[in-house]
């Protein structure tokens, strides 16, 4: 038997499919897998280090702008979606799987939507607070939604097949790991920063008054991962209590030993870091459409396990306050913590395959 993840784009819609092909391999070892991606870099990435076999097939998404250059593009991307149909439809057809798994990403429309029509068993996996068009394009189609938030059948017409089961996050998250003080800290406090695997090149710009604030005061060791832009706050030298990098490769073990963790509103960093009960400064990304990290950030804001700033509102010095004040308060960082242990499903990825295994 074979079953195909399909994601694409980003290190948060590839790294729940990891998640999932892992758990459907240690259950089903003879169990064929096959990624399917958009012929993006950190599709290559992550899922050839992790050793699966990847098929990528040219997918674009849309712009919601009207301008000639926007209209001209989404032209393009109706081309590519009918092309991709065709390609998928080739994929399926030879490789005969057992079901088609999709975790977000716009080739996850053309894929699963011919897997449907082909008779295939397909689930779509909807990471965030507010569904998003792939998603809505899908839910009438396919067998099964699983949502990362309670309550989110409620945003669909047809709630019958759609259920709330957690982000599915990878298994060395929630493996125990022995906390070790980096030498370079002193006994300090640690804060992680990331903007997304892409990075995020206007929050590396405020980073680098961040990092000055704090290589002045020393008050806590930190570690910054740019993504592909921040090559100009890479190279930078003489930053004592700052580690900058471009990727964070061992990110559980680093989000373990963190006391405060600055970062986007992406469904499954936000789900990490409620696994690991971790504080967190979240400063969502604007250009996502539908202003879904907001939504999701909104949702650990809420029980109190967050401070959310808007990035139109931000600065390096406002992320610096923010942190030095709460590191200050240790009580209230309990409280955080407290509270994002309440709402997390550290057992998502079993409930996901549970579900995946019993309806095939």
């Amino acid at each position: 038997m074979t079953y195909i993840l399909v994601c694409g784009g980003t290190a948060g819609h590839i790294n729940p499919a990891l998640s999932i092909a892992d758990d459907i391999k240690s259950r089903i070892p003879n169990a064929g897998i096959v990624f399917i991606g958009a012929d993006r870099e950190m599709e290559k990435r992550l899922v050839n280090a992790a050793g699966y076999e990847l098929i990528n097939i040219k997918m674009t998404g849309v712009r919601r702008g009207i301008k000639p250059k926007d209209i001209i593009y989404n032209i393009k991307t109706v081309k590519n979606v009918v092309q991709a149909r065709n390609k998928a439809r080739q994929i399926l057809k030879e490789l005969k799987p057992t079901a088609v798994i999709g975790t977000g990403g716009y080739i996850c429309y053309p894929v699963l939507r011919e897997a449907v029509r082909l008779n295939i068993p397909t689930f779509l996996h909807e990471q965030n607070a507010v569904p998003g068009m792939t998603t809505k394009a899908l839910y009438k189609h396919v067998d099964k939604i699983m949502t990362s938030f309670p309550d989110n059948e409620k945003q669909f017409s047809n709630s019958k097949h759609v259920v709330y089961t957690g982000t599915p996050i990878r298994k060395e998250f929630t493996d125990e790991v022995k906390k070790e003080t980096n030498e370079k800290s002193d006994d300090k406090p640690l804060v992680v920063s990331f903007w997304g695997s892409l990075g995020a090149e206007k929050m590396n710009v405020m980073m680098e008054e961040f990092i000055e604030l704090n290589n002045k005061e020393k008050k806590f060791y930190h570690i910054h991962a740019t993504g592909n832009s921040g090559a100009d706050l890479r190279n930078k030298t003489n930053l004592p209590i700052s580690d900058i990098k471009e990727y964070i490769n061992n990110m559980p073990e680093i989000m373990k030993n963190a006391d405060i963790v600055l970062c986007r509103g992406g469904a499954t960093t936000l789900a990490e870091v409620s696994t690991l009960a971790k504080p967190s400064v979240i400063v969502p990304s604007p250009y996502v459409p539908g202003n879904v990290q907001l939504e999701n950030a909104k949702k650990l804001q809420s029980i109190g396990g967050a401070e959310v700033i808007l990035e139109k509102e931000c600065t390096g010095g406002i992320l610096y306050n923010t942190v030095t004040s709460l590191l200050s308060d240790s009580d209230k960082l309990k409280r955080m913590s407290e509270a994002l242990k309440k709402i997390t499903n550290a057992d998502a990825t079993k409930e996901i395959v549970d579900i995946i295994l019993g309806d095939t």
